[in-house]
């Protein structure tokens, strides 16, 4: 018979992975409370020990937000032109009209 293959979500790993660093009960015992293989425990805690030290670098998230913000700004402001663009094109206007008129709103 055909098992199902077990996703586990972060707090999972997490709170086994921090049990297997305590280090207060051995690796099988873990296994065998947590119902999960020996082999999958070690590599969530070499997992979770890799990435502590990402944990106290402060400069990453607050440049992600920034980025993340401007990019939505970016996509916002892609949207207004986009609708611009296709409103001039139904209407039928020249172009030399649509560079003046972006001209002199850029101006404003």
């Amino acid at each position: 018979m055909k098992r199902t293959r077990k996703k586990h979500n972060a707090g999972f790993k997490a709170k086994v992975a921090l049990a297997a660093v305590r280090g207060d009960r051995t690796i099988a015992e873990l296994a065998s409370e947590f119902g999960v293989h020996p082999n999958q425990i070690y590599n969530w805690k070499k997992q979770l020990l890799d990435g502590a030290a990402s944990v106290f670098e402060g400069g990453a998230p607050a440049e992600s937000l920034a980025s993340e913000a401007q990019v939505d700004v970016l996509y916002q402001q892609i949207g207004r032109l986009k609708v611009e663009n296709d409103l001039y094109e139904g209407l039928g206007v020249k172009q030399d009209a649509v560079l003046l008129c972006a001209a002199m709103t850029a101006a404003l």
